[in-house]
């Protein structure tokens, strides 16, 4: 099995998804931004205050090449892990599913997490500019696309299930 790969922006549920996805498949589950923190020894915002974002995106590169190339089981990417294009033609190999999330639910899923140093200040003006900037790279990448924005976690996954099924991704 390859991998499958969960995109969107902050708030899209890609890591509660993800793990929900990874139980139903009997996969295993990575979260990218969590194996660069424990290979890093430190959080991601320290990464972004201490080395700056240029040291943290090639850190995410090769977290996300290694992960696919292990062929792991469900992995959810940071929201701004497809600015690489290096990593987009990686993750092209994979599954991909872009979960979309209206601007309202990404905010009120977010909230004033400090954990996302992308979104420091005016959240919901910095969520609205990012999903602009960063919606043709998962359009580029998505073998499917699911709107979150009304469901619940498991009505997502039961509708990625269904997906997985219509494309042949899972057995």
């Amino acid at each position: 099995m390859t991998a499958i790969v969960l995109v969107g922006v902050p708030g899209a549920g890609k890591t509660t998804v993800g793990k929900l996805l990874a139980k139903s498949l009997n996969q295993e589950f990575f979260d990218s931004d969590q194996v660069i923190e424990t290979q890093a020894g430190k959080s991601v915002s320290d990464i972004f205050t201490q080395d700056g974002e240029s040291v943290f995106r090639s850190l995410e590169h090769d977290v996300i090449v290694q992960l696919l190339h292990d062929a792991v089981g469900v992995l959810a990417l940071g929201g701004g892990a497809l600015g690489n294009s290096q990593t987009r033609t990686a993750v092209k190999g994979a599954t991909t599913i872009w979960l979309v999330a209206g601007l309202a639910q990404a905010v009120d899923r977010v909230g004033m997490n400090r954990n996302r140093p992308l979104l420091l200040g005016n959240v919901r003006g910095q969520l609205a500019e990012l999903m602009t900037a960063r919606e043709p790279l998962y359009r580029e990448v998505a073998t499917i696309i699911i709107d979150t924005s009304k469901l619940t976690p498991n009505e997502v996954v039961s509708n990625i299930l269904t997906e997985l099924e219509k494309v042949g991704a899972h057995s």
